[in-house]
């Protein structure tokens, strides 16, 4: 059975963006670069790191790079995993969540920003950051940039500021749908997001080589080795779902 949201399904994604027509890159080379015709490829580790290394293997067997955000809560900030994926070529990046940590205190905030940030550049090279969104928390950590510049940090570029979605298409598995709003509490741009039914459609928009210019976010704990674990996240994600269309609703 052809199950969305398993790394046999990643894996045909992978195959799909190594034989098209797009160059592809990780967010520091985004930035920092000049890229024509490009898919960017980021993950947000939130949870179950292991997947993520799964997941960085998988891209390095098809020749592509990418940027992995990691949280630096225990259960996420594990050293040895974070080198293995740096070893392989890919980008390594800080997700922070440091206004939901500091309850909205901009200036306590900051000064575990800068904490956080040196803990990780002990282990690889930092030079973009992404928020993490909480949807249980009423803050939005990307807002602690309403008071500081995250530059003076040699920070090169914020996903969620820095890139122009009116220019690139932006696909998030947020929910494990792709860019169903309902399920999207933080993870959202300014501009309009198309729904796509699955990762299948999204395969073939790329095959298409439909805009020029594509984001795809995907969190490796939505994605399964197993069935056991398939079904496992299934059920978690659909608790998780209601609980963000009540908010949402609420909102």
């Amino acid at each position: 059975m052809d199950l969305d949201f398993t790394f046999n399904k990643y894996g045909k994604l992978c195959q799909t963006i190594a034989n098209s027509g797009y160059s592809e890159c990780t967010v520091k080379s985004y930035f920092s670069e000049s890229h024509n015709h490009v898919i960017i490829l980021r993950h947000d580790v939130d949870r179950i790191p292991g997947r993520a290394l799964e997941m960085a293997r998988m891209e390095n067997e098809y020749g592509l790079l990418s940027t992995y955000y990691f949280r630096t809560i225990d259960e996420v900030f594990k050293p040895d995993i974070i080198r293995k994926i740096a070893n392989l070529g890919h980008e390594i990046g800080y997700h922070y969540e440091v206004l939901d940590k500091m309850n909205g205190n901009h200036e306590a905030a900051i000064k575990l920003f800068e904490k956080e940030l040196e803990k990780l550049r002990e282990i690889a090279p930092i030079v973009t950051a992404c928020m993490h969104g909480n949807p249980l928390k009423s803050w939005s950590n990307k807002d602690i940039w309403n008071y500081y510049d995250f530059t003076q940090y040699n920070i090169i570029g914020e996903p969620y500021i820095s890139i122009d979605y009116n220019k690139v298409k932006y696909f998030t598995d947020t929910g494990r749908s792709w860019n169903n709003t309902k399920y999207s509490v933080k993870d959202k741009t300014n501009f309009n997001q198309l729904r796509l039914e699955n990762s299948d459609k999204l395969i073939q928009l790329i095959k298409n080589e439909t805009y020029p210019e594509i984001c795809i976010l995907t969190h490796p704990n939505r994605w399964s080795e197993t069935r056991i674990q398939w079904i496992k996240e299934f059920i978690f994600q659909n608790i998780k779902n209601i609980i963000k269309i009540g908010i949402n609703t609420y909102k």
